[in-house]
């Protein structure tokens, strides 16, 4: 699924949805075009790397959403 900035141009966010539940890989995207965030889901829940970006697209931070 993709979905875009309010400017209909632009995607806002790209990933993979199983019956309107996000799943799997997922990217989201500052209005320039640049990554802003990566991660996985497992059925809606956050897991494992994710990791934010800075503004020029470059790794800024991981977090792990793994449960614990």
């Amino acid at each position: 699924m993709i979905k875009y900035h309010a400017n209909g141009k632009t995607i806002w966010s790209k990933g993979k949805v199983i019956d309107d539940t996000p799943d799997g890989y997922w990217e989201w995207y500052r209005l320039d075009g640049t990554i802003k965030r990566s991660g996985y889901f497992n059925m809606d829940d956050p897991v494992g790397e994710w990791v934010t970006y800075d503004s020029k697209g470059q790794k800024y931070k991981t977090t792990n959403r793994d449960k614990k």
